[in-house]
């Protein structure tokens, strides 16, 4: 690696290969190789003068690019994909005339960015459904530890550390069906011309409108698709790159509410996420683990929320059948919001799979807020043994609020119990007090409500996608 020029993070620290390799030169280039094939071959089938012969030697050089030969011409006509057809065409003499017959460039430049992102989306589908595979073991595992759960983080009714994961998996689980249905709308652009009208092939096919009715679904299957957009100007709609990253952020929005929590719940040591032998948490306090995988989920996470305004702008802006202020930013904005994802989605992988509880933490911390909500049990058995319902609760916010103030301002345990037993109007001694304060009386249908969910929708949702189970990320930083 060089030194003395800027590289991006996105691949040097954060993106797995796989996608890297996506938005690689390579594979974009292999890529148009294999379009320029597809369409050679469409048109030959449809009866234009293409021969056999050149068709094998387009194939035959399909993934050996002569990269120094396109990098020179480029150079010298200042446009990729012509220095491409040219450096194809020195491979090809057989077939160099009839290289890119029709098309204009975005028949190679925005069929491929379709292809391209629905691959990438596809691993962000992989990586998207063990996440919600590792999710679903930890809320099994814990669907009975009672916690403390918070509304405004403020202490709130009890529920369980299974019944708080299933919330994280509930919004990862509205990602993947948007991601779902995003990928299964993708069409290509198929080979429409300079403004989108086919205008070249009603010249090629001598006006056949039927003949040419059958160039872009002949395309589209051969390259895996099962549709082409049916009108166009020269590209494909921008407003399929904002879908698309518009997934992405929403999934970049969920693992920034998982990392959010983890990083709160590493704060009151209830819940830490993987913390290596050898690693420093900082360089001045030794004795600190900083919850730095959930802080840089969230770090890339706002970089991919914000990345989607992108091509949300690009659309708005484009001009009547196309201009070219959207080619620098979708060179930048799309394959970037993918390598983010990417790093997000392995960096909760390696959290949730290390994900390590404490549950005497858990336990002390609800024990202590518990007497206040257990309240409503303490005054109905009062009322039970013949005390006065209103009498006693004016008693108990009496007592709470004393208890608080003790809490609070002499920094003494919660002593609410003591204080209600002491207290000749509840009728009931310490001992039976304390036979209310078990969490579990308190979660509510938590366990229940974990065990209906992973049952009903995520049991089938993983039985759906087995083959596609069982990874591991690696965090390279």
């Amino acid at each position: 690696m060089s030194n003395d020029r800027y590289v991006s993070p996105l691949s040097e620290r954060y993106a797995g290969k796989e996608m890297q390799y996506i938005f690689s030169p390579d594979k974009k280039f292999r890529t148009w190789r294999k379009l320029w094939i597809a369409l050679a071959e469409t048109e030959k089938e449809l009866g234009l003068p293409i021969t056999d012969e050149q068709i094998e030697e387009l194939k035959s050089h399909a993934d050996d690019i002569n990269y120094e030969v396109a990098k020179e011409r480029e150079k010298k006509v200042r446009h990729d994909v012509m220095s491409h057809v040219y450096a194809y065409g020195q491979q090809c003499p057989k077939a160099k005339g009839i290289i890119h017959l029709g098309a204009t460039s975005c028949y190679v430049g925005d069929n491929t960015d379709v292809i391209l992102m629905a691959e990438a989306l596809d691993i962000v589908k992989k990586k998207l459904v063990n996440v919600l595979s590792e999710l679903a073991e930890f809320a099994d595992e814990y669907k009975n530890q009672p916690t403390l759960a918070f509304t405004h983080f403020q202490p709130a009714q009890p529920t369980t550390v299974g019944k708080r994961a299933t919330l994280w998996m509930q919004e990862f689980l509205m990602d993947l069906e948007d991601l779902d249905y995003v990928r299964g709308s993708l069409k290509l652009l198929g080979s429409k011309g300079t403004t989108g009208t086919q205008a070249s092939f009603l010249e090629l096919f001598d006006g056949d409108q039927e003949t040419i009715d059958r160039i872009d679904p002949m395309i589209a299957k051969k390259m895996g698709f099962e549709a082409c957009y049916p009108v166009s100007g020269q590209t494909y709609s921008r407003k399929v790159d904002t879908r698309v990253l518009n997934v992405l952020a929403g999934i970049a929005a969920s693992a920034h509410k998982f990392s959010n929590d983890i990083r709160l719940l590493q704060h009151l040591k209830e819940v830490e996420e993987p913390f290596e032998k050898s690693q420093i948490g900082s360089s001045a306090m030794a004795y600190k683990r900083n919850p730095m995988r959930s802080e840089r989920i969230a770090s890339l996470s706002r970089y991919v929320m914000i990345d989607a305004l992108n091509p949300a702008i690009t659309s708005a802006t484009q001009w009547f059948e196309r201009t070219l202020d959207d080619s620098a930013n979708k060179r930048l904005s799309i394959p970037e919001g993918f390598l983010a994802i990417d790093g997000i989605l392995d960096l909760c992988l390696n959290v949730v799979d290390g994900l390590v509880v404490y549950p005497k933490v858990i336990e002390k911390r609800l024990m202590s807020e518990l007497p206040f909500m257990a309240t409503e049990n303490i005054m109905m058995d009062a009322v039970k043994a013949g005390g006065d319902r209103q009498e006693l609760h004016e008693r108990i916010r009496e007592l709470s609020m004393e208890a608080g103030k003790n809490v609070k301002e002499k920094g003494m345990d919660n002593n609410l119990l003591e204080l209600i037993a002491a207290d000749s109007a509840f009728g009931l001694d310490e001992a039976a007090l304390k036979e209310a304060m078990d969490p579990a009386k308190y979660v509510g249908r938590a366990p229940q409500q974990v065990d209906m969910f992973l049952k009903e929708v995520m049991n089938p949702l993983l039985k759906e996608n087995k083959e596609i189970l069982g990874m591991t990320a690696e965090i390279h930083v």
